[in-house]
């Protein structure tokens, strides 16, 4: 039995994938994974949110490790051993009955397999991470940080560019409005994110009463 079969062919499938994802990494294709970072935040943006949903998707969240690693990470290892539970399980059948399962079974089996055993496996590594490996942060942590309007003048209704820095410094671009609603906010000036309405935030001088004690 090889990887190449047809009754092997999604599992083949999910470690080129995984091998595209490392050689990426190797050759720092930095462009493609600054973008990543950006998925990985609005997913555990989203993630955050289920977690205060409900207790069920706090549990079910946990079972899958999602949050604890970043997304790119959580998927890697999930590839791996989908990867490698299909074709240890295809092996294990055609020895017990003479013949593996089909692929699409084959696939369905090894993907609800894989998912809580990945969620095992990433809970510790989460621990093990240096903590640089770990540093995707939700939109909602960005409130409260300062951001300096890099293009443009945000005013009510028409947001601005600009770049605000998360927790462990690294910088992210978001659009601003000012909290306002009769203030502009210039180009190059320095306002404090004070709350956020889907991919809008909004700001405001440190003049404002809002700043005061």
């Amino acid at each position: 039995m090889t990887l190449l079969e047809a009754h092997n062919l999604p599992f083949a499938i999910a470690l080129g994938a995984l091998f595209v994802i490392a050689l990426l990494q190797v050759f720092g294709v930095g462009d493609l994974f600054d973008s990543a970072s950006d998925i990985e935040i609005e997913v555990d943006a989203d993630i955050a949110d289920g977690l205060q949903a409900s207790g069920f998707m706090d549990g079910l969240f946990t079972v899958l490790g999602l949050g604890k690693v970043p997304f790119l990470i959580w998927l890697s290892c999930l590839l791996f051993v989908f990867s490698l539970t299909g074709v240890v399980g295809q092996w294990i059948i055609g020895a017990a009955i003479g013949q593996p399962l089909g692929a699409g079974l084959a696939a369905l089996l090894a993907g609800a397999a894989a998912l809580p055993i990945n969620g095992m496996l990433v809970r510790p590594l989460a621990n093990i991470l240096p903590q640089d490996e770990s540093s995707a942060v939700g939109l909602n942590s960005l409130v409260r940080r300062d951001a300096v309007i890099q293009t443009g003048i945000a005013r009510l209704k028409s947001p601005a560019r600009a770049e605000v820095k998360d927790a462990f410094g690294h910088p992210h671009f978001v659009m601003v409005e000012p909290q306002d609603p009769e203030a502009e906010l210039a180009e190059g000036e320095t306002v404090m994110l004070v709350r956020r309405e889907g991919e809008i935030f909004f700001g405001v001088r440190y003049e404002s009463p809002l700043l005061q004690p």
